[in-house]
């Protein structure tokens, strides 16, 4: 009998080698062989997989092809299965049609307001965010690190940093709103941006900027000259 996935070594196993070795060490019979989760008695996840790649010469536009139907002729392939495999082929024939979103780039403080103004328009209470910057300072995405009150929100240093880490950004912004529609900085959002600037210095990953968010306008601590 053939041997089954969790009786080999942990890195031949297919969720586990994606974990240890990023998706694309992974054989079209291993990928299929995730969808399906498990095999028969006689066959494991990635030998069935194998098999079914097999019937269509190893093609995965011919694979796409099959209807639930046909995919259900292979043995330890049932409903849920089946459909597993050609929603998963569906959707990458939809990502292959579709447009690739161009990430927008911030060469000033106004391109970092137009970048996070759909996400702090409008709101009654304080947030804050950090726009997280590629090499190229294009953004990789907004991500919030806290909701507060009317008169302010917590931002903490690490949990800046953390977002910033996980994403592997180069250089980050931050940005918080005033719904009071007053920019002026307080002392607090100065002693902040400090502590922020310095602790980036550290990492080695730049603070360019805080802007002070309103519907109508925005502080930028770096056009000021008070970076």
């Amino acid at each position: 009998m053939i041997s089954k996935i969790l009786s080999w070594a942990e890195e031949d196993r297919p969720r586990e080698k994606l974990l240890l070795k990023g998706k694309a060490a992974l054989s079209d019979a291993e990928l299929i062989a995730i969808l399906i989760g498990s095999g028969t008695r006689e066959l494991s996840a990635v030998d069935l997989s194998k098999l079914i790649l097999q019937s269509v010469n190893n093609n995965l536009h011919e694979l796409a092809k099959l209807s639930i139907n046909d995919l259900m002729k292979f043995k330890g392939i049932g409903e849920a299965k089946a459909i597993s495999i050609a929603a998963a082929l569906e959707l990458g024939r939809r990502r292959k049609d579709s447009e690739v979103l161009k990430k927008p780039k911030v060469g000033s403080s106004s391109d970092a307001y137009e970048a996070i103004r759909p996400y702090l328009m409008d709101l009654q209470h304080e947030q804050f965010w950090v726009l997280l910057l590629n090499r190229a300072n294009e953004v990789i995405k907004p991500h919030q690190i806290s909701i507060g009150g009317v008169a302010g929100t917590v931002a903490d240093p690490k949990m800046i940093f953390k977002a910033a880490l996980e994403y592997l950004a180069s250089a980050i912004i931050l940005v918080h709103n005033h719904p009071s529609g007053n920019l002026t900085p307080s002392q607090a959002d100065k002693e902040l941006t400090k502590k922020v600037k310095e602790a980036g210095k550290m990492l080695d990953i730049p603070v360019l900027d805080h802007l002070i968010f309103g519907d109508n306008g925005y502080f930028s601590f770096a056009d000021e000259g008070i970076f």
